[in-house]
């Protein structure tokens, strides 16, 4: 962002930060050394060429070691230094991950969650964390430590339910 401002040494701290990263993604396609330094070097000039095609700038250290991946995967096949199997081959055999907007929507749900847990009483979250993160919670225990009968402990934990779901 400083760059992109006008502070011409903000690129440089970056090129500080990133250049090692680079170098350690590019080197693990096999390049000798003189490939992996224009390899290095193309990238940043991606950048420089392309920098207004990131629209977040927190996501540069993300676009550079994708950048340089792809030039390095480029650069090997034409040298015959990697596997070319396809990367659409390649995709079914990773796991499955929710996409980033997917990820950020879980993000705040969960923290909305803890939100409203926080708003109950100590005891209906002490009652909700237990249920919650044990698979089989013992009833006898979980009484003794809330202070309250065996037979109270499901409806409390439906009417601290109810309470959450309100909140």
């Amino acid at each position: 962002g400083a760059w992109r401002g006008g502070d011409s040494r903000a690129m440089d701290g970056l090129v500080r930060l990133m250049t090692p990263v680079l170098w350690h993604v590019v080197r693990a396609y096999g390049l000798e050394r003189s490939l992996a330094e224009d390899v290095v070097q193309t990238t940043w000039l991606r950048l420089v060429r392309g920098h207004d095609s990131i629209a977040d700038p927190q996501a540069v250290s993300a676009w550079l070691t994708t950048t340089a991946r792809r030039e390095a995967w480029r650069v090997a096949k034409a040298h015959g230094r990697v596997d070319t199997t396809d990367a659409d081959d390649l995709d079914a055999l990773l796991p499955e991950q929710p996409s980033p907007e997917e990820q950020a929507t879980i993000s705040d749900e969960r923290r909305r969650l803890w939100v409203a847990v926080r708003r109950l009483t100590e005891r209906c979250q002490r009652l909700l964390r237990v249920i919650a993160f044990e698979d089989r919670p013992d009833y006898a225990r979980l009484a003794a430590d809330l202070a309250m009968p065996v037979g109270s402990i499901g409806p409390t934990r439906q009417r601290c339910l109810a309470k959450l779901r309100v909140a």
